[in-house]
């Protein structure tokens, strides 16, 4: 049975956009070719950190919801372990509750996007 995972990662900053996207291309490969779905990906950008983490005090967040088999899991943060441009993640498992806020919550920063794209 497939479970549904959230994965929050920061990326260290001294990386371009470039190698920033093509790290976030990596772990969502990892997964679909592990036969996960990717359900939801989100770019949070270069944020402050609320302290420092490798000497640095920003970080490029990144967001990817996905369901797939819990014994991938092992090996997926293993690939984060040994990514020297990962500074931080967190893997969470998500239960129901969880799942309606983050679905509510994409809902209404939808409707928030579409009048500003309209403009």
């Amino acid at each position: 049975m497939n479970n549904r995972y959230e994965t929050v990662f920061i990326l260290t900053p001294v990386l371009s956009e470039d190698q920033a996207k093509e790290t976030v291309k990596k772990f969502t490969g990892y997964l679909k070719k592990n036969g996960a779905k990717i359900l939801h990906e989100e770019n949070w950008g270069l944020k402050k950190l609320a302290y420092p983490i490798q000497k640095k005090s920003t970080g490029f967040y990144h967001l990817i919801e996905f369901e797939a088999e819990g014994t991938i899991i092992g090996p997926y943060e293993t690939e984060f372990i040994r990514d020297e441009r990962v500074m931080r993640f967190l893997n969470v498992s998500m239960e129901k509750h969880h799942i309606k806020f983050a679905e509510s919550r994409r809902g209404r920063s939808n409707k928030k996007a579409a009048p500003a794209e309209s403009k």
